[in-house]
């Protein structure tokens, strides 16, 4: 039985599936956005983030247990200096998984998976909220209506002085 086991193991061996993941995140990391299938991408988030968490204390055992994962000395840099310092406030939750459709060739389900911090397009929206609209009728204001009421009334009162005449 299979209690409690929930590991997803993506078809794949043991070790072709840490190269694997290995790879997707120093893609992830270099990258801060890469394209994949949706099952992969729940997967590595499940890979990377306990890193993210690891580089946040820059010392050279966390740097040492972060290369041994990762296999890659420019990604473990990228991800201890630029990436560390941007996320240091954040509590978790460092990515983001942005579902795009099914694959045509064999309708795999597909995904971005980002780096929540450096999507910029994100980020301008949650700085700046936009006014919220109401429906109203579109009645003139007080103010514009009786500025044309006035000269509808003087070309009555011109009409009837003509009349009287």
């Amino acid at each position: 039985m299979r209690h409690n086991k929930k590991f997803n193991h993506l078809s794949r061996t043991n070790t072709h599936r840490a190269a694997m993941l290995s790879n997707m995140a120093s893609s992830l990391i270099k990258h801060k956005r890469i394209f994949t299938t949706t099952a992969k991408a729940k997967a590595l988030r499940l890979f990377v983030e306990p890193l993210i968490t690891k580089s946040k204390l820059d010392t050279t055992h966390s740097r040492r247990v972060v290369f041994s994962v990762l296999q890659n000395k420019y990604a473990v840099t990228e991800l201890f200096t630029g990436i560390s310092q941007k996320i240091g406030d954040r509590p978790g939750g460092y990515t983001r998984i942005i579902k795009t459709g099914n694959r045509l060739g064999d309708n795999a389900a597909m995904c971005f998976i980002e780096l929540v911090d450096y999507n910029e397009h994100m980020l301008k929206g949650a700085g700046i909220k936009k006014a919220s609209k109401t429906r109203r009728s579109r009645k003139k204001s007080a103010t514009a209506a009786s500025a044309e009421a006035a000269p509808v009334e003087s070309a009555a009162e011109t009409v009837e002085e003509q009349a009287a005449e």
